[in-house]
């Protein structure tokens, strides 16, 4: 696994993966900070299409990605973070719309669960999940960094 840390406006963040694809967006802060593994070798020009791209988005000229990914998960919760990348810029789900999306309406905490798990924030837009009273939920870079993602894509978050 490769990795490098490129700056943002929510903060420094950790792209890490291999010859399958991005596996790995990280913060170094908030609720799911990530750490590089011993294994991990850091390598400074890797990822460049990746950082192209977030700082396309970060612009507001980039309105959806075009990157080979490779997160790891459950078939359970690789069947959400597929949901995740259905959610259009600037619409959000809430966690029931997104489980009976994958056709698991009882399955709501466990999409949550999933949601909170995913290992590629930003090109899996997790952030455009909030809660089923329009309410900001949870988010693995902290609650300000949703809200300036959610802000960034034109949605106002009562």
């Amino acid at each position: 696994m490769q990795y490098r840390y490129i700056e943002s406006p929510i903060g420094e963040l950790l792209l890490a993966g291999d010859d399958n694809g991005l596996a790995i967006i990280g913060f170094k802060e908030g609720k799911r900070f990530v750490v590089p593994e011993l294994t991990w070798r850091s390598i400074d020009d890797c990822f460049n299409d990746v950082e192209q791209q977030l700082n396309e988005y970060f612009r507001g000229i980039r309105k959806t990605f075009d990157l080979k990914l490779a997160p790891a998960g459950t078939k359970f919760q690789l069947s959400v973070l597929n949901a995740l990348l259905d959610i259009p810029l600037g619409e959000t789900r809430n966690y029931l719309q997104i489980a009976q999306q994958i056709g698991r309406p009882k399955a709501v905490r466990a999409v949550g669960a999933a949601n909170g798990r995913n290992p590629l924030p930003i090109v899996i837009p997790c952030h455009r999940v909030i809660g089923a009273d329009g309410s900001l939920t949870g988010f693995s870079g902290g609650l300000e960094a949703k809200l300036f993602l959610l802000e960034l894509e034109g949605i106002t978050i009562n």
